[in-house]
Parts: C-alpha cells; sequence; structure tokens
C-alpha cells in the first residue's frame, strides 16, 4: 500500500513519521445512481485517528451531496461521480481544520467536546488546545455524534489512587517497625546494665568483647536503617537563610548574608544579569554577530545565554516561537560545543519564563518543539532539564505544567522508533 505524509506542507520531508494510504475511489453505478466509493476510507481514517464517518459526511457537506458510511461493511459512498484528485484536495481540507494542531502542526490531536458544545482539538505534543470554526457544517455532525472518549482513564485514576494508599500504608508499617526496633535495643541495654549491677559473671552470660560490639553494631544497624529514605537538603536562598541565622548571633548573620549574596548579583567585571541582557539588546540592536557577542558578553556562560535568549525575546507579547526562529542563530551559538550546553540553553528558557511572563510560560512547549525540529535542542538534554526541574525546588513552576505534553510525547516517539 503507497503511504503519504499526512498534511500538503510535509510532503517533501522524507524523515516525517506520520504517514497515512494514499486514497483509493471507485465509481460505480449509472445515470442517477452513480455514486462514488472511497475504497480505503476506512484505512485513511484510521491514520489520521478520525471516525471514517467523519471524513465521508465532509465530503458530502463540501460536495453537496448525500453521502453514507456503513459502520459494519466500512463502505464509504458519495453520490456523484468525483475523481479522486478533487476527493484528496477535500481530504487535505478536512486535515487543515479537524486533524493538524493549530499551533505547532503536529497530527496528533484528539476531538474534544465541551460542556457548551464547541468542538475542540488538544494536541498531544505541545498541549495547545485549538478551536474549531464552529461555522463548519461538519460540526454539527460532531456534536450529534461526538468521538469515543479513552475508557481506560477512571481505570488510571484509581490505580493512582491505590498506588498512594499503598504507600501510605507502607511508611506508616516502617515508622511502627523503626519504634518498636528502637525500644527492643533500649529495653536490651537496660537488661545488661542490671547485669553488671549484679555482678553475674557466668559463663553463659559472658560474652566476648568482639561478640558484643558486634552485637552492639547490629543494633546500631537496625535502629539507624535508612536505606529506603532519601535525604534531601534545602539548598534555596531562603533555607540557608534561616540556617544561617540558627546559628549565628544577629549581626554576624547579616555580615554573612551581605557577603554571600553579593557574588550572586554580581559578574566578573560586576555587570549584574539586568546589564548583561541590556549588553546583548543592544548588541542585537546594532546587528553584532552571534558569535561575537557571545564572546563580548563578560558574565558565566549561564549568563551569557540566559541574557541572549532574554534579548532575542525582548518586547515579544505573542508567538515566542516564531521570534524564536527569526534570530535562531544566536540561539545556535549558545549550543555550539560540548552537548551539555544545551542545558544553557534551557536553563536560559526556565529563567526568561519565570521573570513574571505569562505568555513565554503558556508557550514554552512550542518554543522547545521549534528549538528541537531546527536541531538546535535534542530529545535528551530536554527531557533532562525537565525531570531535574520538575523534581527539584521549583517543581510547582507552570513551566513544567506546560512543558510535559511535549516531553510526553518526546518519550513516546522515541519507544514507537524502537519498536519499529
Amino acid at each position: 500500500m503507497a503511504l503519504q505524509n499526512i498534511g500538503a506542507s510535509n510532503s517533501d520531508d522524507a524523515f516525517y513519521r506520520y504517514k497515512m494510504p494514499k486514497m483509493i475511489t471507485k465509481i460505480e453505478g449509472r445515470g442517477n445512481g452513480i455514486k462514488t466509493n472511497i475504497v480505503n476510507m476506512v484505512d485513511v481514517a484510521k491514520a489520521l485517528a478520525r471516525p471514517a464517518s467523519y471524513t465521508t459526511k465532509y465530503f458530502g457537506c463540501e460536495l453537496g451531496a448525500q453521502s453514507k458510511f456503513d459502520e459494519k461493511t466500512g463502505v464509504s459512498l458519495v453520490n456523484g461521480s468525483h475523481d479522486t484528485a478533487k476527493l484528496a484536495g477535500l481530504l487535505e481540507n478536512f486535515i487543515k481544520k479537524y486533524v493538524q494542531c493549530y499551533g505547532c502542526g503536529n497530527p496528533e490531536t484528539e476531538i474534544l467536546v465541551t460542556k457548551t458544545q464547541m468542538v475542540q482539538l488538544k494536541c498531544a505534543a505541545c498541549g495547545f488546545v485549538s478551536d474549531v470554526d464552529m461555522r463548519d457544517k461538519l460540526t454539527s455532525f460532531i456534536l450529534k455524534n461526538p468521538p469515543e472518549q479513552k475508557k481506560n482513564s477512571k481505570d488510571k485514576k484509581a490505580m493512582r489512587r491505590a498506588e498512594k494508599e499503598r504507600l501510605k500504608e507502607g511508611e506508616m508499617a516502617d515508622k511502627v517497625q523503626k519504634k518498636l526496633t528502637k525500644e527492643t535495643v533500649k529495653k536490651t541495654g537496660k537488661d545488661k546494665t542490671l547485669l553488671k549491677k549484679k555482678g553475674n559473671t557466668s559463663d553463659e552470660d559472658r560474652v566476648s568483647p568482639a561478640a558484643s560490639q558486634a552485637g552492639d553494631k547490629e543494633n546500631s544497624f537496625g535502629e539507624e536503617d535508612d536505606d529506603d529514605v532519601q535525604w534531601q537538603t534545602d539548598t534555596s536562598a531562603e533555607a540557608a537563610r534561616q540556617r544561617i541565622q540558627e546559628q549565628l548571633s544577629s549581626v554576624t548573620a547579616d555580615m554573612v548574608m551581605l557577603s554571600t549574596e553579593e557574588p550572586a548579583k554580581k559578574n566578573i567585571n560586576g555587570n549584574t544579569k539586568k546589564n548583561l541582557a541590556d549588553v546583548a539588546k543592544e548588541y542585537l540592536k546594532k546587528g553584532v554577530g552571534p558569535k561575537k557577542m557571545l564572546t563580548s558578553l563578560s558574565g558565566s556562560p549561564q549568563e551569557n545565554a540566559s541574557a541572549i535568549y532574554e534579548a532575542v525575546l525582548d518586547g515579544v507579547e505573542k508567538g515566542c516561537a516564531k521570534h524564536a526562529l527569526k534570530k535562531k542563530n544566536y540561539l545556535a551559538a549558545v549550543v555550539e560545543g560540548e552537548g551539555d550546553s544545551q542545558l544553557l540553553l534551557l536553563k536560559a528558557v526556565e529563567d526568561f519564563c519565570g521573570k513574571s511572563n505569562p505568555t513565554a510560560v503558556k508557550e514554552v512547549a512550542l518554543v522547545l518543539k521549534a528549538l528541537y525540529d531546527e536541531d538546535i535542542l535534542e530529545e535528551e538534554y530536554i527531557v533532562k532539564w525537565y525531570e531535574e526541574g520538575s523534581s527539584g525546588g521549583n517543581k510547582s513552576s507552570l513551566i513544567w505544567k506546560n512543558a510535559k505534553p511535549f516531553v510526553e510525547w518526546l518519550q513516546s516517539a522515541e519507544s514507537e522508533t524502537e519498536e519499529e
């Protein structure tokens, strides 16, 4: 079966992973009873992840002809004689309206019907929710025949609840076991002291020094065996400030805080991060080249990367991904060299989103996908950055929530490629 890329804009991409079979049609009957049979409509609709009844109905609406799809036999018929090229053009319009994401153009979307009877497309790659034009005739058919929802969503929620309850029970059991162990150790210690006071020196009660030391070690290990516990230290500035104030006097604490905060604010030449960003903006206005700008900035590698990214998206209120691609050479210069330099750019994206920039936070998945498509960022480092950030001290940030769909899409795409 001949396959082609989904979407006319991707027709020349030899490595595009989303494909569908070419449409095959057959003219049946004659006179007033002539009909066009789309022979492989079921296979085409399956590749688009849409019901075959939707595509058949769309052809009928656009051609102004009666159409019918038989669920039992899988036969798709449209009244009248229509050539394959014409139907293929209509199918391309269907893909643009009801399959491809309006944000990133990815065909991996799901049709949703809201409570207010609106049709939307939710993208599994970037998380963008597209609003379908409700003036289109097919939307009324979709509202009457909504797509089947995934049945396993409730089962997954129940499994998550059961898993949380199981973990809580396990933690309670561990606490009880540790408490019993400590009580046993204390009781054993008291019994030994009583025996020593009584002066009981019989052969049965005598214990060799090596054996007693071994027993003490076993008790201590039993008391403090925390292999299953993951110890973490809060390294945030606020936690450090509290620890210093607890250990030092108020006057000494103020002196220490001043000495620790000043180096963080300034770079090598005494310029703050804000000043670096301003310098980068000036370089950008003057048309300074990417490499020259990178070497001219006097901050640390991470400060320079954050300054360049902020300069590239300076004044952008909407469409961060498009603006980033317009000046992608400056972002590509940041990641030149070792692979870990990609983490500098990813951290710069995170810093920019954290500066009270709601648009940047909302479009972070689109930016990551754009840089990934341009081979500026690689999957390995995007996943590494996401896992470290979402499990760190700033895990409640909206950045990770908005980036999650794209990261999950990357991981699923990798697993599918390995299976193939």
